[in-house]
């Protein structure tokens, strides 16, 4: 798995190498996101307006169907996850976790137990968003449910992981139905994903 990820952003070209804590160090003085692939420091692209449009009314959505609850935190894109397994850093456009935070070493910037993740899907990122950061998301004990968006179309699916560890996929087409947040136990509207989209 770290070989297809490091290969695949390396693209062949000599890197620079670092260690983490020399990747935090310079991520916390950063203007620009950056995220961390086993000594290799990747600029995030930057995202557009339909795309932090989506990811804010995920955000609403869930926040607003899990507030009953009073067991869920719901997460922006500024929050790191550190895949602990790969020696990796992410970032998320939208995570939630059950109970308290935990961070890896104490550090407030690097989260280790997402249950649910989201990623509003590029032209830049899709085949690795499907593919191989699904994998390395895979390396988290804690996670449970990944959801995947289209933001050129009606198309929301949504991978759960099931009791003897396969992953099970459920998509939704149509704006006037649902998604099953499996994980979380509630529904948000594709209507409420799309707002302003379409």
């Amino acid at each position: 798995m770290k070989a297809i990820a490091i290969e695949k952003i390396g693209g062949g070209r000599p890197v620079k190498m670092y260690t983490l804590s020399e990747y935090l160090l310079k991520e916390e003085k950063s203007v620009e996101k950056n995220e961390f692939y086993n000594g290799q420091i990747i600029q995030m692209p930057g995202s557009k307006a339909t795309h932090n449009q989506i990811g804010g009314n995920v955000i609403t959505a869930i926040n607003i169907a899990v507030k009953p609850l009073k067991k869920f935190r719901v997460l922006t894109s500024d929050q790191k996850i550190y895949i602990e397994a790969e020696n990796m850093v992410v970032y998320p456009d939208v995570l939630v976790i059950c109970g308290a935070p935990q961070f890896w070493n104490g550090r407030e910037d690097l989260i280790i137990n997402p249950l649910l993740i989201v990623e509003v899907l590029s032209k830049s990122t899709r085949k690795y968003d499907k593919s191989d950061k699904f994998m390395l998301y895979q390396n988290l004990p804690s996670f449970q449910e990944y959801i995947l968006i289209e933001p050129n179309k009606v198309h929301v699916e949504s991978w759960f992981k099931t009791a003897d560890d396969t992953w099970n996929k459920l998509t939704v087409n149509d704006l006037q139905k649902n998604i099953a947040l499996r994980a979380l136990n509630v529904e948000i509207t594709l209507a409420d994903i799309y707002e302003h989209i379409f």
